[in-house]
């Protein structure tokens, strides 16, 4: 198994006060730390007009300015709010930063969840799905006929015989894709389609097991070349991950900080409606620690966590991507971060990929 680190760029206002410019520099220091202590990728994710989740209006600038920092980790976009962009542009863009990263990126592609963004740029929310369904056969075809048409709803362009796509992407036939889908309706189109599958942070392992089932029993209908997507098969898994040298350790670390961004996340009232599918959050004593540790979030010691890991390895998942709020302090993520990376990560690598290295 795979593990990457998921930022959203989420500030702290105790240390980084409004407007928050402080954020970008924490991040960029734990990206370069996680690509010094052996993380195999980083997601960063785009977020618009609030300061309650994240700042980060354009991932792909930001990934091209982390390419020329870094040289061996994956950078990815998890992801890239369809409806709130051109297909044309995100497919011109991720075959840039491709190249600017020699080879390295990952793209996350998914309809949204937060009205609030929707709203701020003058896109209709209630129809984020349908925008997504037109648009991504026409990102597939921009990478896969180098060339794009449209005349549908949302849509309408033509490129001349004589013009193509350009630039076009080091890796073949495009970046690896994947999709974020907490539907059934979702991950069968993400299968079928040939995407990986992108798992929230909010189901039980046993649900993710499910949602993994489904998504493979429709994995023989995606057509070539789509089946040729780098990640197709592949399921990456977000979870809210805190590892110290005891369990007793990770809950005095962390319990406050946990509670407080779950419980915020989950009734702030800005997510649509979209979370419902995949919280399973039913009342507010869903929200304390020992419930959380139970459900929803991996905390504890080097043992504990690996062995909760390997839960979500057992049903299908070929990639942890870990996350965190911005409250426990950005030292003691750090030591965090090299302790997962000394005694969890040479316990959940697959056997094989470490005796290549």
């Amino acid at each position: 198994m795979e593990a990457g680190i998921l930022l959203t760029s989420h500030p702290d206002p105790k240390d980084e006060p409004y407007p928050h410019q402080a954020i970008h520099a924490r991040v960029t220091r734990e990206i370069l730390e996680a690509e010094e202590l052996g993380f195999d990728s980083i997601w960063i994710a785009e977020h618009h007009f609030s300061n309650k989740y994240g700042i980060l209006p354009d991932p792909f600038s930001y990934l091209s300015y982390l390419a020329a920092k870094t040289s061996r980790i994956k950078l990815g976009a998890a992801v890239m709010v369809v409806p709130l962009h051109h297909p044309v542009r995100i497919v011109e863009n991720a075959a840039f930063v491709d190249i600017l990263s020699n080879g390295r990126f990952q793209l996350g592609l998914g309809s949204g969840y937060r009205p609030y963004e929707f709203e701020g740029l003058g896109i209709d929310y209630e129809k984020r799905r349908e925008i997504q369904q037109e648009a991504i056969p026409l990102i597939l075809d921009g990478f896969h006929k180098k060339r794009m048409q449209a005349n549908g709803t949302h849509f309408k362009f033509d490129m001349e015989e004589a013009y193509e796509i350009f630039p076009q992407p080091i890796q073949k036939p495009h970046p690896p894709f994947f999709m974020g889908a907490g539907t059934p309706e979702s991950m069968q189109f993400a299968a079928e389609h040939g995407f990986g599958l992108m798992q929230s942070s909010l189901p039980s392992v046993e649900t993710i097991g499910e949602h993994v089932d489904h998504y493979q029993k429709y994995m023989k209908n995606a057509p070539a070349p789509l089946n040729q997507n780098p990640a197709f098969g592949n399921v990456d898994v977000v979870r809210m991950v805190y590892v110290a040298p005891t369990d007793a350790k990770a809950r005095e670390d962390t319990e406050a900080g946990i509670t407080h961004h779950m419980k915020t996340f989950l009734t702030g009232g800005n997510t649509g409606g979209y979370l419902g599918d995949v919280t399973e959050k039913e009342d507010e004593s869903q929200f304390a620690y020992d419930k959380l540790t139970e459900t929803t979030i991996i905390h504890g010691s080097p043992d504990t966590v690996i062995r909760r890991i390997e839960e979500f390895k057992a049903v299908g998942t070929t990639s942890i991507m870990i996350h965190y709020p911005p409250y426990y302090g950005a030292q003691k993520t750090i030591e965090m971060l090299r302790l997962f990376a000394k005694e969890v990560l040479p316990n959940i690598r697959d056997e094989k990929k470490v005796a290549a290295e």
